[in-house]
């Protein structure tokens, strides 16, 4: 099925980086009001196409200690499968509290979307240690390039379990063209203003 090119997507992302670049400013200056020492943008490792490795950038919306704090979270996990998710998770902070409701923090991604490790659209990028324990039918995730937006964050986001994003990841895969694309992307814009589905 036809895509959108590379070179479209980076066009694409580089003009979002430019039109959104004062909303960029605003979030880093209320990130470095409420906790003056911590870095504005957060990095982390995830697994994209074929299981290649890359690092996504998000604005900071966590304490920074976040990623020691998890292991002694694990248990309270809301969702059900390789993945986690906590509905009151103590770790984020308030400007962090706003900017994941609306999917804010995930502008960032415009640059990995830019540099060729990410899509607009396509499964989300795991982590490794969730992918250590996925199955070679799960694995099917990593056939294309991750997204920043897919089925899944249109039909319920963090209501659905691993299993449900599954097989939304992969319908979308059987099945993407590039009229499928813009409509995952119109309905995402929809759904950013109805954010209740997030956390």
């Amino acid at each position: 099925s036809a895509t959108i090119s590379l070179s479209g997507l980076a066009v694409g992302s580089l003009t979002g980086i430019i039109i959104l670049f004062p909303l960029f400013l605003l979030v880093a200056v209320c990130i470095k009001i409420e906790a003056r020492k911590d870095p504005i943008i957060f990095s982390q490792l995830r697994v994209g196409k074929n299981g290649k490795c890359f690092k996504i950038y998000k604005f900071r919306s966590m304490v920074r200690d976040a990623e020691e704090k998890l292991t002694e979270l694990l248990h309270r996990n809301d969702v059900k499968g390789h993945m986690f998710k906590m509905k009151k998770d103590p770790r984020i902070t308030k400007v962090g509290k706003f900017i994941r409701k609306t999917s804010i923090d995930e502008l960032p991604q415009l640059i990995n979307i830019l540099i060729g490790q990410m899509s607009f659209v396509g499964p989300r990028p795991p982590l490794p240690r969730e992918v250590k324990e996925y199955t070679e039918y799960e694995r099917q995730r990593l056939l294309i390039i991750p997204g920043c937006t897919g089925l899944w964050q249109i039909s319920g986001r963090s209501n659905l379990d691993f299993n449900h994003m599954l097989e939304l990841d992969l319908k979308y895969i059987n099945n993407r063209t590039i009229w499928f694309d813009i409509k995952i992307i119109v309905k995402t814009i929809f759904v950013l203003f109805n954010s209740k589905d997030a956390y």
